[in-house]
């Protein structure tokens, strides 16, 4: 007799894992379908980008594995080429295209940070790979980026989060954030 009440609770134990599993699962796709997107490019927004750095920052110092962000600068676009509005448009947009095939589906998250920034979170990627794809993302979109009289000039700059020595201090706070994001700026060439 106590055999069946076992066996019942394990098949319920489990039907409630299967069921908060398919929830988890069923939740985590609504939310990639309603992340409010650039309109431009359909990358990820600036106030979005910077909530999810904030938990990949978590991540990071929860698992101890690397981090790093790719920032990607036209810079002075708008100030070196005569283009319209369509024109400028167009060329943001294949931008955007050209480093999508760059970054790892469901695991890269990039956005665009203002009109002609965008940066990219590479989660367990060290600096050494951030540099690597900063490289082929700066090749592609000078090569993909092309007409006359167009002048592209693309900044990268690259930076990996140090997760601090405390390992009680579990929640990143927007100084991290800012930093990381000030420091891939800052090394932008």
């Amino acid at each position: 007799m106590w055999y069946f009440t076992w066996i019942l609770g394990v098949l319920l134990a489990c039907s409630l894992g299967i069921i908060n599993v398919l929830r988890l699962e069923a939740q985590e796709t609504w939310d990639k379908e309603h992340i409010p997107l650039d309109p431009l490019t359909q990358l990820i927004t600036k106030e979005t980008m910077l909530v999810r750095l904030k938990e990949k920052i978590e991540n990071s110092k929860r698992n101890g594995f690397p981090f790093s962000v790719l920032f990607i600068s036209l810079k002075n676009f708008k100030a070196k080429n005569n283009l319209s509005e369509f024109e400028m448009n167009a060329v943001l947009r294949n931008v955007a295209d050209c480093f999508q095939e760059d970054i790892r589906p469901g695991v890269d998250i990039a956005a665009r940070m203002g009109d002609q920034d965008f940066l990219i979170a590479l989660p367990g990627s060290p600096l050494k790979k951030a540099e690597q794809v900063a490289a082929q993302i700066k090749h592609e979109i000078t090569a993909c980026v092309k007409a006359p009289h167009l002048v592209v000039d693309v900044g990268t700059g690259v930076a990996e989060y140090s997760s601090p020595t405390a390992p009680d201090e579990l929640s990143a706070t927007v100084n991290e954030v800012d930093e990381l994001i000030r420091i891939a700026q800052q090394k932008s060439v």
